[in-house]
């Protein structure tokens, strides 16, 4: 594969930009939103079962943040393919990057990867989405506006055989601003079982774009993991996009003067 170019003309770009002049200072980012694969790589020799299937994406979550770009009249940065291609959650150096196993999945087109190989998915997939999330942000200060960074993802009801409860997670790594709020005021909002750095957290290694982008900046920010199987059907992402936003608000509100001017 390292003689083949990555991306062809018909892939189009790696990451797509929705409402990026919204008036919100919330950022949504998805890095997780796509299961399509370039063209070169014949989707990686996957089953349509693994295509399908969480470990090529976050089912429901580009759908929810639409609905809460649309919401809130935020931006919204997404990655337009699969994690299996480059996980934009993890950092270049991370073994589950570019995975020759997810969960129950081989994924034989990742397997013995060359450094070419790598390299082009780096220089065409991670660094291209990660630049289009840093360009905004530098633009949002220079204008005197300092963006909220808000991911968000779906994760398995069921992982390697063991049923999750949590239906919705609030993750933050080191600063917790935004999440304590909005766990405050979860109660208030949903009658979802929310949890704090659930199903994973930073131990985990699922902090990346947190890390990259916003703590170094001291900008608010917080993950979003909500359990796909509620969101899959449009009835649920409405039923859950609504009182999220509504919580999300409520800590934006809440957090107002945390943030240096």
């Amino acid at each position: 594969m390292s003689n083949v170019p990555l991306l062809r003309d018909a892939d189009g770009e790696p990451v797509s930009r929705y409402n990026i002049d919204g008036k919100s200072d919330v950022l949504l980012v998805c890095e997780h939103a796509s299961n399509r694969f370039p063209l070169s790589l014949e989707k990686l020799g996957l089953s349509k079962e693994a295509i399908k299937s969480h470990v090529a994406w976050d089912p429901g979550a580009f759908a929810v943040s639409r609905l809460m770009s649309d919401a809130l009249d935020a931006p919204l940065i997404a990655q337009n393919f699969s994690r299996l291609v480059y996980d934009c959650n993890r950092p270049p150096d991370a073994p589950d990057a570019m995975p020759a196993r997810s969960e129950i999945f081989d994924i034989p087109g990742n397997k013995d990867l060359g450094e070419g190989d790598r390299a082009a998915r780096i220089a065409e997939v991670y660094t291209p989405f990660h630049a289009a999330i840093a360009d905004f942000i530098e633009q949002r200060m220079k204008a005197g506006r300092r963006p909220v960074l808000v991911t968000i993802h779906t994760f398995t009801p069921v992982y390697h055989g063991k049923p999750r409860a949590v239906e919705l997670g609030i993750l933050h790594d080191k600063d917790s601003r935004l999440a304590d709020s909005m766990l405050a005021a979860a109660a208030q909002y949903s009658s979802l079982k929310v949890e704090r750095n659930e199903p994973y957290g930073p131990q985990h290694g699922v902090m990346h774009t947190l890390q990259k982008h916003a703590l170094l900046l001291n900008l608010l920010n917080v993950m979003i993991e909500i359990r796909n199987d509620l969101v899959r059907l449009e009835a649920g992402r409405k039923a859950i996009g609504g009182p999220l936003v509504a919580m999300l608000q409520a800590a934006l509100d809440q957090v107002a003067g945390m943030q240096p001017n």
